[in-house]
């Protein structure tokens, strides 16, 4: 029991660290109008290609991006670019209002959508990436960046960015639906620890709701301290194994800065590249759980090469392991690109007028119906490789439940925060004029 308590404590950690540097991005790409005509010129041609000249246009994007490759519909339908958006849009709303990840809903929305999953996995690294060479801003600068610590760490990432992308393709040209059935089940998985985690912090949270801070982002999530200041037995045990080359850093934390062995950092970096490739969402909900509270690595440091590796570990899982072989959706990703970027803006607002203990509910909420969703949608792809007896039926009709679940809550939450960013607009712009 303990031992899922801890996982589901690590996955929130990270969930959390993602969602700063998501709202971070936003941030950054807002505040400059460089930035946000880039944004303009990477989806024009999308809506272009969905509304008017999607044979033409989709013949034309090179083969790097999908071309006419691309195993689903990706040029022939104004709609999906819309339903892109809106996916885009919830995901952002939850990670901006709520300072945890919701890009974890983003592949089950599109599976559930129809998109298959390799392609919901490879459209999504290219979403992030994109996103990450937009609006991150290394803090090289800012001396909050070990390059050796990501150069490391990115060799890891890399090998196992490869893994994880050749696993989905082989699965996929084994059985599409077994490709499918894993990427599910990884993804279940995944939403179950996360979600039950964070329904049982939700209802620890409301019997204390008192005791609370009334703003409840990132902070009320676990992100006040500045983690990795102190650390615990496994990185000073993992510190203590001097097995060379040693990678230092933290140099302004400690004399003499901190070090460790390369091979935990090759490691650590082959997980969440393999994570990456497997699931999307840049790996880099792990980033920081292990950086800070495996490896030891300060909190001010592993920010900083977080935001430094993202960007190369989901260009290179997105490019080289799905882009080439045609398993991106270009049209779906810059959708999903901006509906993001605008949700995060209207979902930070929306944290300075909502109680905190509400908005943790919500973020259970939706992270169970993810959960729903997918293990819902798992019996009937098991039928069909016959490795349950269930009718094509009843397997329908436990996917349609999963479907209708997590969209109505989805939508729900979606409607509530724009509604609450509407009936608001004059005290946000009444607290921007104080600010």
């Amino acid at each position: 029991m303990n031992f899922f308590k801890q996982w589901g404590r690590f996955m929130m950690m990270g969930a959390v660290a993602h969602a700063k540097w998501e709202i971070n991005v936003s941030n950054t790409i807002f505040g400059d109008k460089k930035r946000l005509f880039i944004l303009a010129m990477l989806t024009i041609p999308a809506l272009l290609a969905s509304i008017a000249f999607a044979d033409q246009i989709g013949g034309a994007l090179p083969e790097l991006l999908g071309g006419k490759k691309a195993y689903s519909p990706a040029f022939y339908s104004t709609g999906i670019f819309i339903v892109s958006i809106l996916i885009g849009m919830a995901a952002g709303l939850i990670t901006g209002c709520i300072g945890a990840g919701g890009g974890f809903i983003i592949a089950p929305a599109l599976m559930s959508a129809g998109i298959k999953g390799i392609l919901a996995v490879g459209t999504d690294l290219f979403h992030i990436f994109a996103k990450a060479i937009m609006g991150s801003v290394i803090h090289r600068k800012l001396g909050n960046v070990s390059v050796p610590l990501a150069a490391v760490f990115l060799i890891g990432a890399i090998i196992g960015a490869t893994a994880g992308g050749l696993i989905n393709r082989v699965l996929y040209e084994i059985n599409p639906v077994l490709s499918d059935a894993f990427i599910t089940t990884v993804y279940s998985l995944m939403l179950g620890f996360l979600g039950t985690y964070a329904m049982a912090d939700f209802l620890k949270a409301r019997k204390a709701e008192k005791g609370q801070a009334p703003h409840g982002g990132g902070e009320g999530a676990h992100g006040g301290k500045d983690e990795g200041a102190e650390m615990g037995n496994l990185p000073k045990k993992l510190q203590g194994m001097k097995i060379p080359p040693m990678v230092k850093f933290d140099y302004d934390l400690t004399p003499g800065g901190r070090s460790i062995s390369w091979l935990f950092l090759v490691l650590s970096g082959a997980l969440v590249g393999l994570a990456a490739g497997i699931m999307g969402v840049g790996g880099g909900f792990l980033t920081f759980p292990i950086f800070v509270y495996i490896l030891g690595v300060s909190s001010m440091t592993t920010v900083g090469t977080d935001i430094f590796q993202i960007v190369f570990t989901a260009g290179y899982a997105a490019i080289s392991q799905y882009a080439i072989y045609g398993f991106i959706f270009y049209t779906l990703a810059m959708g999903m690109l901006l509906g993001s970027l605008v949700g995060i803006q209207i979902g930070a607002m929306v944290t300075k007028v909502v109680k905190g203990i509400t908005i943790r509910g919500f973020y259970a909420m939706a992270v169970l119906a993810g959960f729903v969703n997918r293990i819902f949608a798992l019996p009937a792809k098991l039928g069909e490789m016959d490795v349950i007896p269930i009718s094509k039926q009843t397997g329908a009709i436990l996917e349609t439940i999963g479907v209708w679940a997590f969209f109505i809550v989805i939508a729900g939450f979606s409607v509530w925060v724009i509604g609450t960013f509407l009936a608001n607009i004059k005290v946000l712009k009444g607290e921007e004029a104080k600010s």
